[in-house]
């Protein structure tokens, strides 16, 4: 037999190019391989992320409600507790002074009253809730209410000088408006400077449902509308209820 040569067909060589070129790269595969896993990587630390910051959000406002609670939860009960005060306030300015001085017995009364007083508003203010007096104070619609004008030039105008009834705060927020006389007939005031973080007491959410110490009622006949005074005579015939403070 003879040695023959034979040579690759034309096809046989197609194929091997072919089978070549479809030869997976490692180096290029590794390459994407790496890519993916650095972009699964930043995808799950930015969730990771996101999701720290939601649970620390979270953590905040649940403190942040938590004490809002433990701070605020007496307000309607505290409220109701404001009236036995007042009638308290009442008791006191409606005895004479001079009666009180002739009879022991009548001063014994009094003097007990004031007592009561006195340790009422004590337990009030170990729970937060604070008498405001606003005498000389400028007019603020959050925690005053106006009930009539008194035509006054010697203090500037919009200037609080009578205190009808007290007015009382819980913490930051009004718990009841205080019924105030407002000056008029003075000198404009210009409003103070605000610094930040400051501002009036804010009414207490479940105290005032339309967002102010009035509510969303309508004013009935004859009563101003919320931060608008009276345009009348000054109060006469004395001091108005709830304007002396005996301590």
């Amino acid at each position: 037999m003879s040695d023959e040569k034979t040579d690759a067909r034309p096809e046989d060589q197609a194929g091997l190019a072919n089978k070549d070129a479809q030869a997976p790269d490692p180096a290029g595969q590794a390459s994407a391989e790496l890519t993916a896993l650095v972009a699964e990587n930043s995808d799950m630390r930015d969730r990771l992320l996101r999701t720290m910051a939601d649970m620390e959000n979270l953590r905040r406002r649940t403190e942040r409600e938590k004490a809002d609670t433990a701070r605020y939860a007496i307000s309607n009960f505290a409220r109701d507790v404001l009236t036995v005060g007042d009638n308290l306030r009442r008791t006191i300015e409606h005895v004479p002074g001079d009666a009180a001085a002739q009879d022991p017995a009548l001063k014994s009364f009094l003097d007990g009253v004031e007592l009561t007083e006195r340790e009422l508003l004590n337990v009030l203010e170990r729970h937060g809730v604070n008498r405001i007096d606003p005498v000389g104070q400028r007019f603020d619609p959050n925690c005053h209410q106006a009930m009539y004008e008194v035509q006054n030039a010697d203090v500037p105008e919009g200037t609080v000088v009578d205190v009808m009834q007290a007015g009382y705060v819980i913490g930051d927020r009004c718990l009841r408006p205080a019924l105030v006389a407002v000056a008029k007939g003075g000198a404009k005031q210009t409003a103070p400077s605000e610094q930040p973080g400051d501002g009036p007491p804010k009414a207490a959410n479940d105290d005032f449902p339309g967002g102010g110490p009035q509510g969303g009622r309508e004013p009935l006949r004859g009563e101003p509308a919320r931060g608008e005074p009276h345009r009348g005579e000054p109060h006469r015939g004395g001091h108005p209820r709830g304007t002396h403070n005996k301590h």
